[in-house]
């Protein structure tokens, strides 16, 4: 590989990473809204957050490790061998297509939503107003504040929530026999999940609102199937 297609890779790479993560709101909300629950700590709080990225990315490089394992023997044949670094590029640019045209069809294609109204009987109406009226004589029950499990619930649901458009920046510079373009690309991912997960729940604990990246979330993956899709395209042209 040359060394415009490394910087490329791991440019994209981050680009993903960031891209990813901050138009994902569901990727620091969750330790703002546990943080406060719970009262964690600001620094508890940061440290959750950072290993649950680690978690997330994790699950993303294990993915692409079992994909890379897979195609090790295929890759060995000859026909392969010799049009292997082609193939990867076109599998690098078509899905780069494939998840944009996914993500741009997630986002503007209305999905059907499902409400549940919780359906109350006159009695039952007329026992909550009572209760009302009588200062909440009822026993209520004071909820338990989210702590060491929570944020093992977390880690776990981060881990086998992967990125999967690492996966094909990871296949494209193992085809081509490269693991410092594989080791610079994980490298980059990690900085750039992890970090942006760590900032955005850092500045979100000061009490920035975050209902702008609410309103972007939508198009988080047609923006990484695009920057993927542009890796794609230069390295085709030889960038």
């Amino acid at each position: 590989m040359s060394n415009s297609e490394i910087w490329l890779l791991t440019l994209t790479s981050f680009s993903v990473g960031l891209i990813h993560t901050l138009l994902g709101p569901d990727h620091y909300v969750p330790f703002v809204a546990m943080a406060q629950a719970g009262n964690w700590s600001r620094r508890k709080t940061l440290c959750v957050t950072a290993w649950c990225g680690l978690g997330h990315v994790a699950g993303s490089i294990i993915i692409g490790g079992v994909g890379i394992a897979c195609g090790a023997a295929a890759i060995q044949l000859e026909g392969v061998e010799a049009s292997r670094g082609d193939l990867a590029a076109w599998l690098l640019l078509a899905f780069g297509m494939a998840y944009l045209t996914w993500g741009l069809a997630r986002a503007y294609v209305p999905r059907h939503q499902h409400n549940h109204p919780h359906p109350h009987s006159r009695r039952t109406e007329k026992d909550h107003a009572a209760t009302a009226e009588g200062g909440g004589q009822q026993t209520q029950r004071t909820p338990q504040k989210p702590g060491t499990m929570t944020a093992w619930v977390l880690f776990v649901i981060f881990v086998l929530g992967p990125c999967e458009p690492l996966i094909p920046l990871l296949m494209y510079p193992a085809a081509q026999a490269s693991p410092w373009a594989v080791a610079l690309v994980v490298l980059a991912f990690v900085l750039a999940t992890v970090a942006t997960m760590v900032v955005a729940v850092a500045v979100l604990h000061l009490g920035l609102n975050a209902a702008i990246f609410y309103r972007l979330r939508r198009f988080s993956h047609a923006m990484a199937g695009f920057a993927v899709l542009t890796c794609g395209v230069l390295v085709k042209v030889g960038f």
